[in-house]
């Protein structure tokens, strides 16, 4: 998805640790923003927060619905750009379609894991298509790449097939990285995991996790307890590293992601949906992509989407303001309004 506010504010991404509410947790709840005009969609922000900018790679995270999509038309995203990012769509109801500038045309569903690499450069829409089921419900997030990684060429992946692991009390589908030694296909790039975790109203389940790890637990769609928290849907439960396990339990059904990760050893900029290292290539890459959508006849870094028939999105009017170094583990405010997005 894009981020569709009108003024998104530079922001100096580092592994930020604010204040724990409890030792070694930090509970963020998340901000309303809409995607799009009157009929616009309303996504719940958990990353990045105001006190917290990451957990290991992952440096976005949304949680979208449910929503009607006869009312509202759920998602309509049209043609717009990333680079430096992976954007990882995860869905527990309806269908979104997703065309990206290499050609890829893909219907995702619940339980399936659409995967695209931007590396230096890519453009996809997203839409909610034609005869789709009534509801629309899912998350989308982003994972940073590393120095290594980030200028590489673009991909797409699709995974239909999963690994599952039905425990006691407990249904996991390990969506990235490794869970308890089920281990997910999709390519990564950093060390990190990311799992859905569905469980039955009453149920206690103990999640495995790396050590090595910090992770963090989003709540989709019911209230979930875990180490002393109430974590509502949209709202995601920070976790130190050190921990083996986290005791999850609820009283209603409930889905949920559990993300985790080395915490990120680089400082990134993000704007709009772009990922950088510095103001300067941010500002780049928001003329490059304005140039292509203005006369699509240059030579493209952002090869267009074949098939979305809407005009691709304007990138918004300012990159921001320089921006100088940030202290590591420490979250700084953007020095203008703010925004990064699906």
């Amino acid at each position: 998805m894009s981020n569709l506010e009108d003024h998104p504010a530079e922001q100096r991404v580092c592994t930020a640790r604010g204040a724990d509410p409890a030792p070694g947790t930090e509970l963020l709840q998340p901000r309303e923003v809409p995607l799009g005009g009157p009929r616009a969609m309303t996504v719940r922000r958990a990353l990045p927060g105001k006190n917290r900018r990451m957990i290991g790679a992952w440096c976005f995270a949304d949680v979208y619905g449910p929503t009607d999509v006869g009312a509202r038309g759920g998602m309509q995203v049209p043609p717009h750009p990333h680079i430096g990012l992976q954007t990882v769509s995860w869905l527990v109801h309806g269908h979104v379609r997703h065309q990206d500038g290499l050609g890829s045309d893909q219907l995702v569903r619940p339980g399936q894991l659409n995967l695209m690499t931007a590396g230096d450069g890519i453009a996809h829409s997203e839409r909610t298509p034609d005869q789709a089921p009534p509801l629309l419900h899912g998350a989308q997030l982003w994972v940073a790449l590393p120095e290594a990684d980030r200028a590489g060429a673009p991909r797409f992946e699709h995974h239909a097939d999963l690994p599952v692991w039905e425990a006691r009390d407990a249904r996991v589908t390990v969506i990235a990285g490794e869970v308890a030694g089920h281990r997910s296909p999709a390519r990564v790039h950093t060390p990190l995991m990311g799992a859905e975790v569905v469980l039955p109203a009453g149920a206690r389940f103990d999640l495995p996790l790396d050590p090595a790890f910090e992770h963090g637990v989003l709540a989709l769609d019911a209230p979930v307890h875990a180490l002393g928290h109430r974590v509502e849907a949209g709202s995601l439960l920070y976790l130190d590293p050190g921990r083996a396990q986290v005791g999850l339990h609820t009283d209603q059904d409930a889905h949920l992601l559990v993300i985790g990760g080395e915490p990120f050893a680089e400082d990134l900029v993000m704007w709009w949906n772009f990922v950088g290292r510095d103001h300067d290539e941010i500002v780049a890459a928001r003329t490059r992509w304005e140039a292509e959508r203005v006369d699509p006849g240059t030579a493209p870094r952002f090869a267009p989407v074949t098939g979305d028939e809407g005009p691709p999105l304007p990138a918004p009017g300012t990159a921001g303001r320089r921006q100088g170094s940030r202290v590591r583990r420490r979250a700084v405010s953007a020095p203008t309004p703010a925004g990064t997005g699906p």
